[in-house]
């Protein structure tokens, strides 16, 4: 072969290569744009594609859990000797099911008394003498018997254990915003409050509340 023929062929060489590197580049951005979801910005798929917020969860949770609570709160006075008399008959009429004790929403008038760790011993007049009242009122408030008080929000709706959990977390804190940040927690003892809230029925005797509203009176 002469050198003037092979210098002619190379460069035909060089654009078969091109041509052939230019198909494979556009059949991968093909396919990358087949496998490609565009998702708008505010979008329910955009929502979804966010990490988990557990406040924002509890900021917007909280308003229908507090409505829920104070519809279906029984008066202690009702409760306390349902309970005592059957515990398991109280859950069924006043409360709602859960694998670790139904949630019980409740409302009564009583006097703070000792305070430890931001639970208040309340004395309920009229109440039987060994139940025990106690109420929350932080600063942290802990459990997720506000989670679990409307029945509705359940495992299955998160990605996990720790998510699931901290949804109750992030209600607990709006809450605590909602009810709490605008009394005194600190100097209720001897005063004279009006609660509405929401306890975990495990023993009848033992009640420890989670308000949704509370007024001093």
């Amino acid at each position: 072969m002469s050198q003037s023929t092979e210098t002619a062929m190379r460069p035909a060489q060089s654009r078969r290569g091109l041509l052939i590197t230019g198909g494979l580049i556009l059949a991968v951005l093909a396919a990358i744009a087949l496998d490609t979801t565009v998702v708008r910005i505010g979008s329910e798929a955009d929502v979804r594609q966010q990490a988990f917020s557990p406040d924002t969860y509890g900021q917007q949770e909280f308003p229908r859990i507090q409505e829920f609570v104070e519809a279906k709160a029984v008066d202690a006075l009702t409760l306390g000797p349902a309970a005592l008399a059957d515990k398991d008959a109280a859950a069924k009429a006043y409360g709602t099911a859960s694998t670790t004790g139904a949630i019980m929403m409740v409302k009564f008038t009583g006097t703070a008394g000792e305070v430890k760790s931001g639970v208040y011993e309340m004395k309920v007049e009229g109440l039987p003498d060994d139940i025990r009242v106690r109420l929350q009122t932080g600063p942290a408030i802990n459990g997720t018997d506000l989670r679990d008080a409307p029945g509705d929000i359940a495992f299955g709706s998160f990605k996990n254990q720790i998510e699931y959990q901290d949804a109750g977390s992030g209600i607990n804190r709006a809450m605590k915003a909602a009810v709490l940040d605008g009394i005194d927690t600190a100097a209720l003892a001897g005063k004279t409050l009006e609660v509405t809230g929401a306890f975990r029925l495990i023993n009848p005797k033992m009640w420890l509340v989670t308000p949704v509203r509370v007024t001093v009176q």
